[in-house]
């Protein structure tokens, strides 16, 4: 595949934010002044897609799939626009995806982030036209008033300051409902990351939500397991995250047939909900045969906890004794 490159953010950049799941209705007022604050921070300036306040939502809780991709290409198409940020993740972004206009995507480069559901636009897209795309924070997550910097640290490197970050672990986390009190937050001290399986790899990022994964697969929208994979996998408890449903996803997508090309697996941090636990995890892990003698590294910092890495689906990870460097 032809890979494609986004330019990375400059000051004065407008971002375009896009509901391609749930509308900007569920966060409440003080996050969206918050999360506008932290952008023009950083010099950019933030413009809402057509229908991201849309009233009219469905049965469903969101707006037409007509509308919903309509404010993606159009932000894609917009030349003063250089970067599409989603407002919350959600259930049915995956419906987009053959009402997207790919030529025009691959004709306009630009940064799509986004995290959990959006897990089917940033693959989908990706396969459908080399673009690089980003599982990371959405704009909702800017809201977040204390916890964020170390999301926002590797956001920045990612995005606008040259493509390239030697992960660590995050000194402490969260599974609480920050959006519901701000004020009383419940962070706990970070472990580090669980070393399941030992080894050394280098290859190209794909992957996400392991749930919303599965859906893509028998699709042209699911990413080809290309020689050198790394699969991104991680769950949210409210969609049956649990050990059992985790299982059974990583196998289903162990079961195919260019999973052969896969040369590690990295898995984000669960929520305390799920109650998988290390040893846990490490049974699911040794209990899939396609998955033995790969390295296996879990609780990284993606997923439905927080803080958040920017993971470019489309760039380079490798894995080596001194720990995981991510590049563009």
């Amino acid at each position: 595949m032809q890979k494609i490159v986004p330019p990375q953010l400059e000051p004065g950049d407008e971002i375009r934010v896009v509901a391609p799941s749930t509308g900007i209705k569920i966060i409440g007022a003080d996050s969206r002044d918050t999360a506008r604050k932290r952008f023009e921070e950083m010099g950019l300036k933030v413009t809402f897609g057509q229908n991201t306040v849309d009233e009219n939502f469905d049965l469903m809780g969101t707006s037409s799939i007509e509308k919903r991709a309509a404010d993606i290409i159009e932000a894609f198409a917009d030349p003063q626009v250089k970067a599409v940020f989603t407002i919350i993740g959600g259930f049915n972004s995956n419906q987009l995806l053959p009402f997207l206009d790919y030529e025009t995507i691959r004709d306009n480069p630009k940064i799509l982030c986004g995290f959990s559901d959006i897990t089917a636009l940033v693959n989908g897209i990706y396969a459908q036209t080399g673009l690089v795309t980003f599982l990371g924070p959405h704009y909702s997550s800017f809201g977040m008033a204390q916890g964020f910097d170390y999301t926002w640290e590797f956001m920045r490197k990612m995005l606008l300051e040259g493509g390239s970050s030697q992960v660590r672990p995050s000194a402490e986390w969260s599974d609480d409902l920050w959006f519901i009190d701000q004020q009383k937050r419940q962070f706990i001290s970070n472990e580090g990351w669980w070393v399941l399986q030992e080894g050394e790899a280098e290859g190209t990022l794909v992957g996400g939500n392991i749930g919303t994964m599965v859906l893509l697969n028998g699709s042209p929208y699911r990413p080809a397991f290309e020689k050198d994979t790394i699969l991104l996998a991680e769950d949210c408890y409210t969609s049956g995250g649990d050990a059992k449903a985790f299982l059974r996803d990583l196998q289903a997508m162990a079961y195919q047939p260019d999973f052969k090309n896969v040369r590690a697996v990295l898995i984000g941090r669960f929520q305390k909900a799920s109650e998988i636990s290390r040893e846990m995890l490490t049974y699911i892990v040794k209990s899939i045969p396609q998955l033995r003698g790969l390295p296996v590294i879990a609780n990284l910092d993606f997923g439905h906890t927080t803080p958040n890495l920017t993971l470019p689906v489309g760039g380079n990870c490798k894995i080596t004794s001194d720990g995981i460097l991510i590049q563009i």
